[in-house]
């Protein structure tokens, strides 16, 4: 069967099959989402092509939210071999679409987003125990591997591939030293990709239960610090640096963590995270000719610049200006072909 047949297929099989359907906006993954519509019903389909997507990590981490009491799509229908999953519909209102129509309203949705943060740091701490919930854990390889994509992507579009390449070997020792000499855990459940466009808003229901999470199957075991730097230096979107403070304040306070230790955390995966992004947006435009996340290197660019004025940071803070000064940061032009 050609993949619109298999898909066909796939909602009759479950109940679906005179709906219709409705394309949504995807993520930026192969994934594809489509609405199913009937009149009294409605559902989301993930359409994940099989050998490119593995839809078992979303199953596994859908599982745990759910049964945790955290507002996960439910799983209606599922084809592992497929790659297609029935999924709850929880609406279109996304933090992002939310505050783009009133932005009043960011201290309210920002604070119930830290609120879920903070309450699931708060009970998985120590929770890991991978055979009973196996997921990655966040290396210092595995972090090193991710910061890498900056000089695997953006740097040979700025300085051209042979002296990208020999810069590659310095930059990952740099990171080595930087994350070596941090201390950073290993034994909190980290969504991973926790900002505004993968919160929804669900105000008919109450406490943690209002914010819906979406596009958590990346998830690990790291440093609860992750999401915090995921949510307040948000690549797509501006979130007003008082209120970021507040917000981390809110947070150090409600897990009792220690802020210093917190707050370096803190700052190194920032400067981690955005170094990552800036290759992967690169690669999205490079690769796969999804040039509209350029649009969004400002920003990162942005974060990555404030991250490194911290003293743990000096070394490559150092590093970036000896070999991209202000002019080769930010913008990226990605010619066709």
């Amino acid at each position: 069967m050609t993949r619109p047949e298999q898909i066909r297929d796939f909602l009759a099989q479950h109940g679906y099959g005179d709906a219709t359907l409705h394309p949504m906006a995807g993520d930026a993954s192969l994934r594809n989402y489509v609405r199913i519509l009937e009149p009294s019903r409605s559902a989301v389909l993930m359409d994940a092509p099989p050998g490119k997507i593995d839809v078992r990590p979303f199953l596994s981490v859908a599982g745990y939210l759910s049964r945790q009491g955290y507002s996960a799509p439910a799983i209606l229908a599922q084809d592992e071999s497929a790659g297609l999953l029935l999924l709850e519909d929880l609406g279109d209102d996304s933090f992002t679409v939310v505050l783009r129509r009133s932005s009043a309203r960011q201290e309210e949705l920002y604070a119930a987003a830290i609120e879920v943060l903070a309450e699931w740091h708060e009970n998985s701490r120590g929770f890991d125990n991978r055979q009973i919930f196996p997921m990655p854990l966040y290396s210092t390889d595995l972090l090193i591997k991710e910061a890498g994509l900056f000089c695997a992507w953006y740097l040979p579009q700025v300085l051209g591939a042979d002296k990208a390449a020999g810069l590659a070997a310095e930059y990952e020792a740099l990171w080595h030293e930087i994350l070596t000499a941090t201390s950073l855990r290993t034994d909190s459940w980290v969504h991973r990709d926790y900002h505004a466009d993968n919160l929804m808003w669900l105000p008919l229901r109450r406490s943690v239960h209002r914010v819906g999470l979406l596009d958590f199957q990346d998830a690990v075991y790291g440093d609860a610090a992750y999401d915090l730097v995921s949510l307040l230096e948000d690549a797509r979107r501006d979130v007003p640096p008082a209120l970021a403070e507040n917000l981390l304040k809110r947070y150090i306070s409600a897990c009792r963590v220690d802020p210093e230790r917190f707050l370096a955390a803190y700052t190194v995966l920032g400067a981690q995270r955005n170094s990552k992004i800036i290759g992967i947006f690169s690669r999205l435009a490079i690769r796969d000719g999804k040039r509209a996340y350029l649009n969004f290197l400002p920003r990162v660019w942005r974060h990555l610049e404030h991250d490194v004025t911290h003293p743990i940071l000096s070394r490559l803070k150092h590093w970036l200006d000896a070999h991209l000064p202000a002019g080769q940061r930010g913008f990226l032009v990605v010619s066709p072909g």
